[in-house]
C-alpha cells in the first residue's frame, strides 16, 4: 500500500542520520528530519495537492476501517451482547401496543439529547480544529428561543426537539394584549434558562467527552513507555523539556494550565474547565502524561464544561438577546454615521421577519422573500462545515503519510 503512493516526494538522504561521526550530529540531523518531515506532511492539503491529498485519505480510511473491524472482532462478545439489546429494542418499539406513548417520548428527548452531544464532541475532538458548534449551532438557539419568550410572553412553545420553526402558543395573545410591561415582566432569566438546560447540558457534556481522546493517548504512552506517535504529545514533551528557559507568552500559559491541573489536581481542572479557555486542549494530554485517574480528570471536566461553564455561555446569550438590549443595539446601529440607516434597515426587517413567524399557525406555510442576513448565516454554516469536513480529509491524509516516513526510516535503519 505504501507504494502505491510514491508521488510525496519523501527526501532519501535523511535515512543516513545514523552514519553520522558523532552524537551531537545525530541528534541535529534527526531533528531535521523531523521538521522535513513535518513540513511534508503539513503541504498535504486538498487546496494545495488535492489529488495526493485525496489519494492518502483513502488510504488512511481503510486502514482505519481495518483496525475498527479488528478491534470489534476482538470484543466480538460485547458486540454480540449489544447487538441482541438493539435488536430487543427494536421488537419493542415496533410492537403495537399502550407502551408506544411512552416510546415516542423516549425517542423523541433520546434523538433530541445525541444530536447536541454529538455536535459537542464535535466541537472539542480533533484538539482545537473541531467545528465550533456552539457558535453556529447553540449559540443561535438559545437566541431564538429568548427572542421567542419574550415576544411571545411564554416559554409553552413545543417542547424540545422543536420544529423548523418556534410558533406562539395561542394563549400568548391574552398576554400580548396586556401590554409589553406585563410579558416582560412575566420571563425571567431563570425561565429561559430552564427552557434551554437541556440541550445546552448536553453539548456541555459532548464537549468534555472529546476531551478524552487525547487523554487516552497521553496516558497510553506513559504506560507504555514507548515513543508517541502523535505531533501534539511530542510538542507537550519538548515543552517540559524547555520550561525552565521558556519566554514567549503562549509557552508560559500552557505551562501555567499544565501547573495547576498537576499540583491542584481535581479543583485545578475545574477551574480550567469552567471558563472559555482556549488552552485546556491542553489539560487532556497534561492529565494523562502524569496518570491523573480517570474519573478525577472525566469529573472535573464534565462539571466544569456540561454545568458550570454552560450556565454562564447560556446567561451571555441569553443577556445580550434580551428584548430591550436587541432594540437598544438596533438603535445604535441606527446612529452610526453614513451607513447607520442602510446597516440598520435590514436587522430591523430580520427582527420582524422573525416575529411575525412566532405568531403563525401552525398550518401557515413560510414567507417567499427571504431576509440578506437569514441567507448569509446559512452560507456562513455550509461554509464552516466544509472547511470541517476538508481538517479532517487532510489530518487522515497527513496520518497516512506519516505512516510512509516512518516506515521509509525504519527500512532505513535496517539496511
Amino acid at each position: 500500500m505504501a507504494e502505491s503512493a510514491t508521488d510525496c516526494q519523501l527526501p532519501q538522504q535523511r535515512v543516513g542520520a545514523k552514519e553520522q561521526p558523532n552524537g551531537q550530529s545525530t541528534d541535529a540531523s534527526l531533528s531535521e528530519r523531523k521538521q522535513s518531515d513535518r513540513e511534508e506532511r503539513l503541504s498535504l492539503v486538498v487546496w494545495k495537492r488535492p489529488l495526493v491529498t485525496l489519494h492518502y485519505f483513502l488510504l488512511e480510511l481503510l486502514i482505519t476501517l481495518k483496525e475498527w473491524a479488528c478491534r470489534l472482532w476482538h470484543r466480538r462478545q460485547t458486540a454480540f451482547a449489544l447487538s441482541g439489546l438493539f435488536i430487543l429494542l427494536y421488537v419493542v418499539y415496533s410492537i403495537e401496543g399502550t407502551h408506544q406513548k411512552y416510546v415516542q417520548y423516549v425517542e423523541k428527548r433520546s434523538l433530541w439529547c445525541a444530536y447536541w452531544l454529538g455536535l459537542g464532541i464535535l466541537s472539542s475532538v480533533g484538539l482545537g480544529t473541531g467545528l465550533h458548534t456552539f457558535l453556529l449551532y447553540l449559540g443561535p438557539h438559545i437566541a431564538s428561543v429568548t427572542l421567542a419568550a419574550y415576544e411571545c410572553g411564554s416559554v409553552d412553545f413545543p417542547e424540545p426537539p422543536y420544529p423548523e420553526q418556534i410558533i406562539c402558543p395561542l394563549e400568548a395573545g391574552a398576554q400580548e394584549e396586556a401590554g409589553a410591561g406585563a410579558v416582560q415582566g412575566s420571563i425571567t432569566l431563570w425561565t429561559i434558562l430552564s427552557k434551554v438546560r437541556l440541550e445546552a447540558c448536553m453539548w456541555g457534556a459532548g464537549t468534555a467527552i472529546g476531551e478524552l481522546p487525547p487523554y487516552f493517548m497521553a496516558r497510553a504512552a506513559r504506560l507504555s513507555g514507548a515513543e508517541p506517535d502523535d505531533e501534539d504529545y511530542e510538542e507537550f514533551e519538548e515543552m517540559l523539556e524547555q520550561a525552565e528557559t521558556a519566554q514567549d507568552f503562549a509557552t508560559k500559559a500552557k505551562l501555567t494550565v499544565q501547573t495547576m491541573i498537576q499540583r491542584i489536581g481535581f479543583f485545578g481542572i475545574l477551574a480550567c474547565a469552567s471558563i472559555p479557555n482556549p488552552l485546556f486542549d491542553l489539560a487532556g494530554i497534561t492529565c494523562g502524561h502524569f496518570l491523573v485517574p480517570f474519573w478525577t480528570f472525566f469529573g472535573a471536566t464534565l462539571i466544569g464544561k456540561a454545568i458550570i461553564k454552560m450556565h454562564i455561555q447560556k446567561l451571555f446569550v441569553i443577556i445580550t438577546f434580551s428584548k430591550h438590549i436587541v432594540e437598544q443595539m438596533v438603535a445604535l446601529i441606527g446612529a452610526v454615521p453614513v451607513l447607520g440607516a442602510s446597516i440598520q434597515r435590514p436587522f430591523r426587517d430580520y427582527l420582524e421577519a422573525q416575529r411575525s413567524k412566532m405568531h403563525r399557525g401552525a398550518g401557515e406555510g413560510t414567507p417567499a422573500e427571504e431576509n440578506w442576513l437569514s441567507w448569509l448565516f446559512e452560507k456562513v454554516v455550509i461554509v464552516m462545515v466544509c472547511f470541517f469536513v476538508c481538517s479532517i480529509v487532510n489530518s487522515m491524509a497527513q496520518s497516512y503519510a506519516k505512516r510512509l516516513q516512518q516506515q521509509k526510516f525504519s527500512e532505513g535503519k535496517t539496511q
